[in-house]
């Protein structure tokens, strides 16, 4: 059964993709669910996966893993801290593995050697990148539109870190339909080329790539000083959003694409009669750490 869409306006409907799971709803269950069942069809019995102190994607990962049986490591960001955030907290007690490595060794977490290193660590493991995003998370993405959206909606929305979600919404989206990607990092460039290698790495083709991605329009200027930065500016919207509508949104993702879509909204961006579908993709529990600052 899909999520609940709520009608912000008439001109604007939300997607709970939140609401399809308490621990891992949003796009983090799409993402890691074909990846999981690759991972048990080849016999693996541990993830391993990258992330932050705050990363929804460690939280997600390591309450899948127990779900389904699986063992699981995260590979943490940073020097081991000596209070644990309640993301790692949680994690440790799904059961996961914490690693913690410097930041200079983490930017190397895609080196071949680094992954053997690994491998020498932990034994065997099947690797899903950091934030799932994958060949396999982009396949998952692209379940999240039903028919209904596809012949009902305009535009489909969505903020983007890594693409992959972006990427499924497109690839799966209505010929007619434009995909809106709303930045959670300061560079818009990066987003596009993100969401055009994922959309390649399905097509395979670079001409279809092309035309596949003259559907989507990145929309900047609503990160709020870059990921994981927040502003009043934000904090006051999201916090009169849960007022008006009794939805709390997360501070990286979809608080900043709600905020930038009531705003084009005033004018005449998407144009005169635009149908929008919005997609929620869930991190709540990463509201805590920004909070704290």
């Amino acid at each position: 059964m899909l999520p609940e869409t709520t009608e912000i306006s008439p001109k604007l409907h939300l997607r709970r993709e939140d609401l399809s799971h308490p621990f891992y709803g949003g796009n983090k269950l799409r993402k890691l669910k074909y990846n999981l069942l690759k991972a048990r069809a080849e016999g693996y019995d541990t993830i391993l996966t990258f992330g932050g102190a705050w990363s929804n994607h460690i939280y997600a990962t390591a309450a899948a893993c127990k779900e389904h049986n699986f063992k699981s490591i995260g590979v943490i960001r940073g020097e081991e801290p000596q209070q644990y955030s309640t993301t790692l907290q949680f994690a440790r007690d799904q059961g996961m593995k914490l690693h913690f490595v410097s930041r200079s060794e983490y930017r190397e977490k895609h080196e071949d050697f680094f992954k053997a290193w690994l491998r020498d660590v932990h034994g065997r493991f099947y690797l899903v990148p950091e934030g799932g995003s994958n060949f396999l998370g982009v396949q998952g993405c692209m379940e999240i539109l039903s028919l209904a959206d596809k012949q009902n909606y305009t535009h489909i929305a969505v903020s983007a870190g890594t693409g992959a979600t972006a990427a499924g919404l497109l690839l799966s989206s209505a010929p007619t339909q434009h995909i809106l990607v709303f930045p959670a990092l300061k560079d818009p460039d990066y987003i596009r080329d993100q969401i055009s290698k994922h959309v390649y790495s399905v097509l395979m083709d670079p001409e279809s790539t092309e035309e596949l991605m003259t559907r989507l329009q990145v929309i900047s200027g609503y990160e709020e000083g870059g990921y994981a930065r927040v502003s009043d500016r934000l904090l006051e919207f999201m916090r009169q959003f849960r007022n008006d509508h009794h939805i709390e949104l997360d501070a990286v993702y979809t608080g900043k694409m709600m905020m930038g879509l009531t705003n084009e909204l005033r004018g005449t961006t998407f144009g005169e009669c635009p149908k929008i579908l919005a997609i929620h993709t869930g991190g709540l529990q990463g509201n805590a750490g920004l909070m704290k600052g």
